[in-house]
């Protein structure tokens, strides 16, 4: 770790059309002062300068959104960063995006150690497809899907098109959510990633971020190509968002902060904190504000409802017609859990305190409390409840 702006300086941009990746506002990061130095470092060297943000399936951001997430006054991105145009990522726009080909069935099969044995179609988006170079900024997490979050996965499945969303978030719900997260290394999920990626023809580059837990303080910057710099942030990542506890709680209680804004992103409050819960406990997810399952997915979510991985797989035929990320979705929020002779044991609860109906929550096997019932105070004074403030980033283990 040195001199942001040097170590910039040493990717040899001179001239190159570079694409900038950066997450939405589901992710801790100061974006708004990495952003302007690396703005600095390159706009007088660069041929020209975009970005792109890494949406997955979630909502675009309005312009007001993103001033606010580059911590610009409103209108204030023209003046700040004039010829910078910033682009949400167009999801659902089949034409957004450039055909890279297709990853064999069999390299698929032996990346994901054979729980996968089909072909995949590789789409990214077109601006991607079109850099010279493409530079990702953007910190580093435990990730239930693949490990640790950052690196390739900006470009899949962050600004990918559905075939690889769908394949990795499966992939990693076949693994299951806790023998994948906070994994080191090349997962299988990240094998995956990283074979989409290399078909991307411009230089693939990252500022890989490590902040403190809470998101206040930058605590490492690491460059290079995205996987030697993703490769130390995981590293620095596992030793500062990894909280290991003595034993397993009855109940534990995620407390989601406003940046998540729907059961699909607040969801991290389960599996976060799942591997810390005593078999029969019960996980809490306290989001006063959430309203929705999901702002893009919620038909599909109630359709499906959510269950274990071996409910999902036993009625498969039913669910054919379901992306499958909606369908990973589903498992990492119920968590483990078994299904035979026609019923399903799930390994613990999970109740919301939301502002979903408490009868929605039931249509879709999901507990209810009002969350003005719930003292966090008196909750936390518990021996047998853990209380997690800003949860979703952080990951709770036992310890070895």
């Amino acid at each position: 770790m040195g001199d942001l702006s040097d170590e910039l300086h040493r990717l040899g941009l001179d001239g190159a059309r570079v694409v900038v990746l950066v997450p939405d506002g589901t992710r801790s990061i100061p974006l708004g002062r990495l952003f302007a130095e690396v703005h600095d470092a390159l706009i007088d060297r660069v041929a020209s300068l975009d970005v792109l943000i890494a949406l997955g399936t979630h909502q675009p951001m309005t312009p007001a959104a993103i001033e606010r997430r580059f911590d610009l006054p409103p209108d204030g991105w023209a003046a700040r960063y004039p010829g910078v145009t910033v682009h949400n990522h167009a999801w659902q726009d089949p034409t957004s995006f450039a055909d890279l080909g297709e990853i064999p069935a069999t390299e698929v099969a032996a990346a994901s150690a054979g729980l996968l044995s089909e072909p995949i179609r590789v789409r990214v988006n077109r601006l991607v497809a079109e850099a010279d170079a493409c530079l990702v900024l953007g910190p580093v997490f435990p990730h239930e899907s693949v490990g640790f979050s950052g690196g390739d996965k900006y470009f899949f499945p962050g600004v990918s098109g559905p075939e690889v969303i769908d394949a990795f978030h499966w992939l990693g719900a076949l693994i299951g959510t806790m023998d994948i997260i906070g994994r080191p290394g090349l997962t299988p999920v990240r094998a995956i990633i990283q074979a989409a990626a290399a078909r991307i023809p411009a230089r693939r580059l990252a500022v890989a971020v490590v902040v403190s837990p809470g998101g206040e303080e930058v605590l490492g910057t690491y460059v290079g190509t995205t996987t030697e710099a993703w490769t130390a942030a995981a590293e620095h990542s596992a030793q500062v968002h990894v909280r290991y506890v003595e034993r397993p709680y009855r109940r534990v209680v995620s407390v989601m902060p406003p940046m998540y804004d729907d059961l699909w992103t607040a969801a991290k409050g389960m599996y976060k904190v799942e591997p810390v819960v005593a078999d029969g406990g019960e996980v809490i997810v306290y989001a006063p504000h959430v309203a929705t399952f999901s702002v893009t997915h919620d038909p599909l979510i109630r359709r499906v409802g959510y269950h274990c991985r071996d409910y999902l797989l036993a009625h498969a035929d039913r669910l054919a017609d379901v992306p499958r990320a909606v369908l990973a979705h589903s498992i990492h929020v119920r968590g483990a859990g078994t299904y035979a002779d026609g019923v399903e044991r799930c390994r613990i609860d999970v109740t919301l305190a939301t502002a979903i109906p408490p009868a929605d929550c039931a249509a879709v096997n999901l507990g209810w409390t009002d969350p003005a019932s719930l003292d966090l105070a008196a909750l936390a004074a518990d021996p047998d409840t853990l209380v997690v403030p800003k949860a979703g980033e952080q990951l709770y283990r036992l310890a070895p």
